[in-house]
């Protein structure tokens, strides 16, 4: 351990001797270091994108679509039929892992305030809908089961339809048109964002269930929905709750055995979990595509360092002679070529950081710099000036001092 200290300052003398030549070395563990906590910030920061947008459509959903019809021939896609009602929305919240149950009826109409028009996509629910999308009102109150069950013309909208609509006005309290029947807006929504597939969530505008089939969407089957969008208590227990809810719905619809479902459903939270591992796997990826530059880095200091074993023979020559161990001419190239490697590694942290920074002011993409991802720079940068500079230090503490002292 006494030794520690001289090899240290004799690591860093032999480095200043070659100021060109040791800079060059640590260039390939700068541009590998930097590749890598680049890639890694733009990687994580999609992860991070990707779980802001889950986080968004609520946890733990499912939905119930209506069956398909066929009229002469021609067949309806999912949603078409009339086989779901508000009925088998409230068996299914009876249900146990069932947290909330909404029926839901939804279309594109046409908005009006004053001078302005917007067209917006219109949901009819009942209040389930926000608790299974854990969507909060910021301004104003939603609408209760006394409104579903009166089918009062009240609206919630959401922060696209109050910008396009009502510009800088406080929307709660207006009168805005949808088609042509009069609803008071009595809430705006927190804003979402994006959903996974690019739609603007925000843009929409939400209303009781019963106004919507009466007023709005019009049905010649009061009471069936298209949609029934359903929150299990537990990641854990989805496929048990969706087979609890299928099994509900053929007892419901008088489906024998043998009969095909006339509803679909759909895992809106594997989807989700999907696109989030796809998203994990491309940063996995891009960090083993920049890793390749920290081999060639490390690739770059084992020949370096064999070049100065080779100028420096005589010296080792005479340290053997005066008593030195190989264990000794071991560890100082050791030294010398860990601190090559973490002296690059250092530079190419400030480099990645600052690059990924630029990243996010210009451009506005997501970057996540984490600890984590300087610490794994530093491991790697170890374990690559230890692997690469192993070579060359074993080279130079196995040469015959007595050859080593003729070499010329």
């Amino acid at each position: 351990m006494t030794l520690i200290r001289p090899m240290f300052h004799e690591a860093w003398l032999a480095m200043g001797a070659n100021r060109l030549r040791s800079a060059l070395t640590m260039l390939g563990m700068v541009i590998g270091v930097g590749a890598v906590v680049i890639m890694l910030a733009i990687g994580q920061g999609a992860q991070y994108a990707v779980q802001q947008t889950i986080s968004t459509m609520g946890s733990n959903l499912f939905i119930v679509l209506a069956g398909s019809f066929t009229a002469s021939g021609v067949r309806s896609g999912s949603g078409g039929g009339p086989t779901l009602t508000v009925g088998d929305s409230d068996a299914i919240a009876e249900l146990d892992g069932v947290v909330a149950s909404a029926p839901t009826h939804m279309g594109s109409r046409q908005l009006v305030y004053g001078a302005q028009n917007w067209s917006t996509q219109v949901i009819g629910t009942t209040p389930d809908y926000l608790e299974a999308r854990a969507w909060n009102v910021v301004n104003g109150a939603g609408f209760g089961d006394s409104d579903v069950r009166s089918a009062t013309r009240v609206a919630v909208i959401g922060k696209t339809v109050a910008e396009n609509l009502f510009g800088d006005e406080d929307p709660v309290g207006k009168t805005m048109r949808i088609q042509q029947s009069p609803f008071i807006v009595i809430g705006v929504l927190a804003p979402k964002g994006q959903n996974l597939d690019g739609r603007d969530q925000d843009d929409t505008v939400i209303i009781p269930l019963s106004t919507a089939q009466r007023k709005v969407f019009g049905t010649p089957f009061l009471g069936s929905v298209r949609m029934i969008m359903v929150q299990a208590a537990a990641a854990d227990g989805m496929d048990r709750t969706m087979a609890s809810v299928s099994s509900l719905l053929r007892q419901r619809h008088r489906l024998r055995d043998g009969m095909p479902d006339d509803f679909f459903m759909r895992n809106l939270s594997a989807a989700a979990e999907s696109e989030a591992e796809t998203t994990r796997t491309m940063s996995i990826l891009l960090g083993a595509i920049a890793s390749i530059s920290l081999l060639v880095g490390g690739i770059g200091i084992m020949n370096i360092m064999l070049v100065s074993v080779t100028e420096r023979t005589r010296e080792i020559g005479i340290r053997m002679a005066i008593g030195a161990r190989q264990q000794d001419i071991l560890t100082q190239f050791l030294l010398e070529a860990v601190m090559i490697s973490f002296a690059g590694c250092l530079l190419g942290l400030i480099l990645g950081v600052g690059i990924a920074l630029a990243i996010n002011a210009f451009t506005g993409m997501v970057v996540v710099i984490s600890g984590s991802a300087a610490l794994l720079a530093f491991a790697v940068a170890a374990f690559v000036g230890i692997f690469f500079g192993w070579y060359p230090a074993r080279k130079a503490a196995r040469l015959d001092p007595i050859e080593a002292l003729r070499y010329q």
